[in-house]
């Protein structure tokens, strides 16, 4: 995926995991009784605080979860997904770490949905369902600086596996912009998983799309755009709100810096098209503090074959004071689980995240609820686990075979992405 390195550090150090707080099952009694629960008191609001951004017409989901008639038709499948925790597709772990935004379905709300099913989903007054939501404005940011996309079409087939396109921009600055937001308007929301921007100052994002021999624009990955990324512009994945930086912070692109996006496709069954835009913000005034990207990769990276419990640690050193922003952890299709923490100088640890069932399908970036002060001497610690068994059924080996770091869909890796900023004296 995505490998240059600012300040990097890494290692092998093995550490006691930190147990997370869990939802207590007690939680259950606080949902509405057999008898009580109904869609429009209970259900509706937890499917229009949770569903409906991406459950509705003309967005990514397969069906539409708004109104009675939709959700009725569609409780048991609800019901199923989410006593099973696969959506909403939130994967960081409650109260290990604090983000924005947490799409995360209580214990409550979860035996809400049950017990509706269980009762024949009743309707309960109509008159007190909330309002089906509004479209939303094609740029939510407002009107883009600049909004790039492919020269033509990428024509998808209807058949095999997920393709992973990267799309070079004909971006020409004639001097540095800061960046301070990100808008994606997917062009066929039916087939576009998620998108992620990186920047190239290297010219091997131009040189591979230029080797390319099947007609389309871009060229193929997986794993990563196929280049050491001078940086990112972060990920969109469907449903993220969109937000502008803090005044006063932005990415910086220097001339020749290439943006390049690339888009994860999965297929419908039939041919399909898209032509996915992406809306950049830039600074209106001037940028004090730059956002930088910390990789903290492990490409020492060893899975033997057959190992379903591989657990492997890295650590990286902080040599200034900083204020962390974002994380956004990352493993190919053997990962388990990640977890992240950070050791203070005075040898105080504070959590920063953790992610038990990883899904490459759903590699989400999560924003600090409060920025975190890290001061210099601190030691980030990760600690992830790997299954290289036949147990895996996400496993591209079979028979398994040793694993170790790179780009390719039978490598893995081990990186966890920091957005962060200097403290300034």
């Amino acid at each position: 995926m995505r490998i240059p390195l600012i300040c990097l550090g890494f290692g092998c150090l093995v550490v006691a995991a930190l147990e997370s707080p869990r939802e207590s099952a007690s939680d259950e009694a606080k949902a509405p009784s057999l008898k009580t629960v109904n869609y429009a008191q209970h259900v509706a609001p937890i499917l229009s605080a949770h569903c409906v951004n991406c459950h509705r017409p003309g967005e990514v989901a397969p069906f539409s979860l708004v109104g009675y008639v939709n959700a009725r038709k569609w409780a048991t499948m609800v019901n199923t997904v989410t006593e099973s925790k696969k959506m909403p597709p939130w994967k960081a772990v409650h109260g290990y770490g604090d983000f924005l935004e947490e799409n995360r379905l209580s214990a409550t709300e979860i035996e809400t949905l049950k017990r509706w099913e269980e009762a024949g989903t009743p309707r309960g007054n109509p008159t007190l369902e909330p309002p089906a939501p509004k479209p939303a404005p094609e740029w939510p940011l407002g009107t883009p600086d600049l909004i790039l996309q492919a020269d033509k079409e990428f024509h998808l087939a209807a058949e095999g596996a997920d393709v992973y396109r990267n799309f070079v921009m004909k971006n020409d600055f004639k001097e540095p912009v800061w960046v301070t937001g990100m808008t994606v308007k997917p062009g066929n929301r039916k087939v576009v998983h998620h998108m992620m921007a990186f920047l190239d100052n290297t010219g091997v994002a131009t040189q591979k799309e230029a080797a390319q021999t099947d007609g389309q624009p871009g060229y193929s990955s997986f794993g990563g755009p196929g280049f050491a990324p001078a940086g990112s512009l972060g990920v969109w994945v469907p449903g993220l709100n969109n937000r502008l930086m803090p005044e006063g912070k932005g990415f910086r692109i220097d001339p020749g810096t290439k943006i390049v996006l690339q888009v994860h496709y999965h297929r419908t069954g039939k041919p399909e098209t898209d032509r996915t835009r992406v809306g950049i913000y830039l600074a209106k005034h001037p940028v004090v503090d730059v956002m930088h990207l910390r990789y903290i990769l492990n490409i020492m990276l060893r899975i033997p074959a057959g190992d379903r419990e591989r657990k492997v640690s890295m650590t990286s050193r902080i040599g200034q004071d900083v204020t962390l922003w974002a994380l956004f952890p990352h493993m190919h299709l053997l990962g388990k689980s990640m977890k992240a923490w950070v050791e203070l100088p005075d040898g105080s640890q504070k959590p920063l995240i953790e992610v038990r069932d990883w899904d490459f399908n759903w590699q989400l970036n999560y924003l600090l609820k409060e920025p975190m002060k890290i001061p210099a001497g601190s030691t980030i610690r990760v600690e992830a686990i790997y299954d290289n068994s036949t147990g895996n059924p996400r496993n591209p080996s079979n028979p398994p075979k040793d694993v170790r770091f790179g780009e390719q869909t039978t490598d893995e890796m081990m990186l966890l992405m920091a957005a962060y900023t200097v403290d300034r004296k």
